[in-house]
């Protein structure tokens, strides 16, 4: 009888903080496993802004840079002078490849040897959200997760480039879950930018 009285608060104890903490939880879980949707290859790449902020439209997907939850700054995009498309991070470089000089945009094609690619991905766990109330409209999401946006760029020479976006998705009983570009301040848009084996 105790040890089933101990099992039932466990029990309790453990759903009343996933009440509560039910994000930080996910956040935990989202570290080691993620639900992958879709992925598919990137054959080149347009930048739109005015340096550091702006969107890189990849395919029909235009991918924000004005959220940005970075702890080193915010990246920077431009030329080289090689007349590439290049990121800038946190003193590394990763060209994306030559701009056409016939164009008056910011883009680039994937070169041939380049392997790129974007893939959607979300929570495997989704958290409650009983308890919020939307005073404008009475509809509130009763389940929330992350939805992750990951362009990964590799090079032959070994440099790779990896970026991630991450946004929170709702989910409404009549209207199952809906797109996912909500955002809150400190916690969502572009989350991590990674360049390895890139020249400086």
């Amino acid at each position: 009888m105790r040890k089933l009285l101990i099992a039932l608060l466990l029990v309790i104890i453990l759903a009343g903080l996933w009440l509560w903490r039910g994000r930080d939880f996910t956040l935990l879980i989202d570290r080691f496993e993620t639900v992958q949707t879709s992925s598919r290859s990137v054959d080149g790449i347009t930048y739109n802004g005015t340096g550091n902020d702006g969107t890189l439209q990849v395919g029909d997907l235009a991918l924000s840079l004005n959220d940005v939850q970075l702890s080193a700054g915010r990246p920077n995009i431009g030329t080289t002078k090689d007349g590439e498309l290049a990121i800038s991070f946190a003193g590394k470089v990763f060209p994306f490849g030559r701009v056409p000089v016939e164009t008056q945009q910011l883009r680039a094609d994937r070169p041939p040897e380049d392997t790129a690619a974007i893939s959607i991905s979300h929570s495997t766990l989704p958290w409650p959200n009983f308890f919020e109330i939307n005073w404008m409209t009475g509809n509130s999401p009763k389940w929330k997760r992350n939805f992750y946006q990951k362009l990964t760029w590799k090079k032959p020479t070994g440099a790779k480039l990896e970026m991630i976006w991450r946004y929170e998705q709702y989910f409404y009983p009549q209207d199952r879950w809906t797109d996912a570009l909500m955002t809150r301040p400190g916690a969502t848009g572009l989350i991590r930018v990674e360049i390895s084996n890139a020249s400086r």
